[in-house]
């Protein structure tokens, strides 16, 4: 993680949101690991509504694999795991 200092040295008000959250914290910290700015929104309401250890796992499963789209095989793991509702990989 970035140290306050690096923080606001980065932040331009102008343009960066401002982010009052753990959750949304936690949320670009994904966005940031994935590489997939385009959906940081979706990772923020993962932070907020799913359990964290399961996206702590499922965030280690990717970081330690070779994937080139790192985002797609999150979302795979998640619904392998069973934590995304209504959806599930049958073996």
């Amino acid at each position: 993680m970035q140290s306050v200092a690096d923080v606001l040295k980065k932040f331009n008000p102008t343009e960066d949101r401002y982010i009052s959250r753990e959750f949304q914290a936690f949320g670009m910290y994904l966005t940031e690991k994935l590489g997939d700015p385009k959906r940081k929104s979706l990772y923020m309401r993962f932070a907020k509504t799913l359990p964290r250890p399961a996206l702590e796992q499922a965030l280690k499963f990717v970081v330690d694999s070779r994937a080139r789209n790192k985002a797609a095989l999150f979302m795979w793991k998640l619904k392998e795991m069973g934590i995304l509702k209504g959806t599930s990989v049958k073996r």
